[in-house]
């Protein structure tokens, strides 16, 4: 990983900031919330610097408590009284805008493999194809939110469907970690996701990314479902709040 050139972590960095910067415009540059993030972000930073995440025969076995804490979060919101409440205040367009950062780390992710960090089943040049979902929301965005022309139901599925592409790659990033369950990728291993700062992919991002869809499938189904509407009524609704 020392071999790296100096723009690939750059670049993710900057890819990082975008996207915390674009969800703290979803949630209304709520401090609790970026303080949360941001203090994951440091501990699992710091514990990447140390090494805790960067020995090979290791890295499967300590893999899930790089993704396990942030998940936890984002399922006691969705589970406390309080939490739905924060939930239903989110501001689902620019959260549906938040995606756009994706098309960034799929470009991170193909330099990581041509450096031989990540096999190449994690790159839009293999098996990956999560880079759509970057690249369709500025489009579901602007017709969904903007225009108002897309229903809840299009909607819906476009959110389940990133969902699964965003699945895909995971489980490709997991099969592919050194040792233990190593399906594939066994010439070139996933091992970035150990190091700083790419493990902030799975300790940080992707738990957003998850977060965030669940948020709008969320409020896309209770809408329809208690007042009969399409998504072009619901953005007009949010408009006028």
């Amino acid at each position: 990983m020392n071999s790296l050139p100096l723009y690939v972590p750059l670049t993710f960095g900057l890819v990082f900031l975008l996207a915390i910067w674009l969800f703290s415009r979803a949630v209304h540059t709520s401090r609790m919330s970026l303080l949360v993030i941001v203090l994951l972000a440091v501990i699992q930073s710091v514990l990447g610097l140390a090494g805790f995440y960067s020995n090979a025969d290791l890295l499967t076995m300590r893999f899930p408590l790089l993704v396990a804490p942030s998940l936890a979060l984002g399922l006691i919101l969705f589970l406390t009284r309080s939490g739905r409440v924060f939930i239903d205040s989110l501001d689902i367009a620019r959260l549906t805008l938040l995606h756009v950062f994706r098309i960034g780390v799929e470009i991170v992710l193909l330099w990581l493999f041509l450096h031989q960090a990540v096999p190449r089943a994690m790159t839009f040049d293999g098996r990956n194809f999560d880079i759509l979902s970057g690249l369709t929301a500025p489009v579901v965005y602007y017709f969904g939110f903007i225009k108002k022309r897309l229903s809840a139901r299009v909607l819906i599925a476009w959110n389940i469907v990133c969902i699964l592409l965003l699945l895909n790659v995971v489980s490709s990033a997991f099969l592919s970690l050194p040792a233990r369950y190593q399906a594939f990728g066994f010439e070139q291993p996933n091992i970035a996701v150990g190091f700083f700062p790419f493990l902030l992919l799975p300790s940080i991002l992707v738990p957003l990314v998850i977060f965030s869809h669940a948020v709008i499938i969320r409020r896309l189904i209770t809408f329809a479902f208690r007042n009969g509407r399409d998504e072009g009524t619901f953005g007009q609704d949010q408009a006028s709040r």
